[in-house]
């Protein structure tokens, strides 16, 4: 900790205030480290038809993204093929501030990413068919841009009113290697190994803050300015364990466990505090845990045609076993911030259910898709409560597919886990395009 003003009392003043506006007005925006994903937090799979189809794919897997969701429906992959899937989206969160008013308003951010990219190549071998895959996929993606105002009065004649300007960025993405092997006619099993660390992109995601202001303490005007930039690395292994199986020519059911693991996480932060006395710059350099839950789920899909199909999925997160733990043994609810015997977070279960059906003509296939679902985030309490509805289209022709589709999500009242102190809530509207290209060789 350095200091631009080496007398002890003006030292003790600059710590005093910042103490005292953090506890008496519960500004909680930049004081404690936390992990925000603002995007969906539940693990799903990618690739425009999928997604097209709201999500429910567990039990159809018959595309190269397969290996994201249930690796033991890539034996249905009969030619090599690559394939690459990018979004692009757009989110919009009108917050509701109750303690500062004046903060409240609508915030909107929109980015586009890479999402998936795979090869793989089916071989047979000791009379058995197999297949093996590389991919790549975005899980989660951090994108949010606050510029917001927040002005507080306490009982004891202190106010506070301060400009905020807060961001967010970055992936977790995972690198894996799949095998899916078919034990009989009807049946198969498959694992992705995923190394969560820098692939195509850094790992991990970036946050900044910074606040200025001014505000009266019993009538005496102060000023004030911090800013604060964190880093933080991510890395870790899990294993998507599934399998499939063709009950007969129109049902199939398939499930897929997605195993917890510990990810290692380096946290830099960079801090410059400000007062009318003096000039605190703070860095830290630490590294923790954080325990990645389990997940699981099952789907059902049934061919009424050959040109239509339905599938419904059921998909359970263990929220309550997601963990941080620091240097000193500390364990928090990284979805609240609090010891994990406070912090009050149950699992969700996702709901998802789609159709497909084929316009089939002499040289092509055109599909059309619709879904809809229901994905829970986790929170203090009960869950945050978010559905939505999808849209896909595409084309095959000879050797080549693309597939599109648009997805909306939407949750209201949610996040009030946020900030609590302000009580704080937001209702969110996701757009999402997604977009696929496939082909075999």
């Amino acid at each position: 900790m350095k200091q631009s003003h080496n007398t002890f009392g003006k030292w003790a003043i600059v710590v005093f205030l910042f103490f005292l506006f953090s506890i008496s007005n519960g500004i909680t925006f930049a004081e404690t480290p936390r992990i925000i994903i603002p995007s969906s937090i539940n693990p799903v799979g990618s690739g425009a038809r999928a997604l097209g189809m709201g999500g429910a794919f567990i039990s159809i897997a018959d595309d190269a993204t397969a290996a994201s969701w249930n690796p033991g429906g890539l034996i249905q992959l009969e030619t090599p093929e690559v394939s690459i899937v990018g979004t692009y989206f757009q989110r919009e969160e009108d917050n509701t501030f109750d303690v500062s008013p004046v903060s409240s308003g609508k915030q909107d951010i929109s980015n586009r990413n890479l999402n998936y990219l795979s090869a793989t190549f089916p071989f047979t071998a000791l009379n058995r068919n197999m297949i093996v895959s590389v991919n790549y996929q975005v899980l989660y993606e951090f994108s949010r841009e606050w510029d917001l105002s927040i002005s507080t009065t306490q009982a004891n004649n202190t106010t506070r009113d301060a400009d905020l300007e807060y961001d967010e960025e970055g992936i977790i993405g995972a690198i894996g290697m799949a095998y899916c092997i078919q034990a009989t006619p009807r049946l198969s099993f498959g694992f992705t190994l995923n190394f969560w660390g820098d692939g195509i992109y850094n790992n991990g995601w970036e946050q900044s803050y910074k606040e200025t202001g001014a505000g009266l303490i019993n009538g005496n005007p102060y000023t004030f300015s911090n800013e604060q930039n964190e880093k933080y690395e991510f890395e870790g292994f899990n294993a998507n364990l599934g399998f499939l199986w063709a009950l007969n020519s129109r049902l199939s059911i398939g499930a897929v466990l997605k195993t917890p693991f510990t990810a290692n996480i380096n946290h830099e932060i960079d801090e410059e505090s400000e007062t009318g006395t003096g000039t605190i710059d703070f860095e830290s350099d630490e590294d923790k845990e954080l325990d990645m839950p389990k997940s699981y789920g099952i789907g059902f899909s049934y061919r009424f045609s050959d040109r239509m199909t339905g599938a419904i999925d059921v998909y359970h997160t263990e929220w309550d076993e997601y963990i941080l733990k620091d240097d000193d043994g500390n364990e928090i609810s990284p979805i609240n911030n609090k010891p994990v015997d406070e912090a009050d977070i149950d699992p969700t279960t996702q709901l998802r259910t789609g159709f497909e059906y084929l316009f089939i003509g002499s040289t092509y296939v055109v599909p059309v898709r619709s879904g809809l679902f229901y994905d829970p985030a986790p929170a203090e309490g009960s869950t945050d409560d978010y559905y939505g509805f999808s849209l896909g289209s595409g084309l095959v022709r000879g050797k080549v597919v693309c597939d599109i589709a648009y997805q909306f999500r939407f949750g209201n009242d949610v996040g009030g886990h946020l900030y609590e102190s302000l009580d704080f809530s937001q209702d969110v509207r996701e757009h999402t395009l997604y977009a696929s290209l496939i082909y075999h060789f």
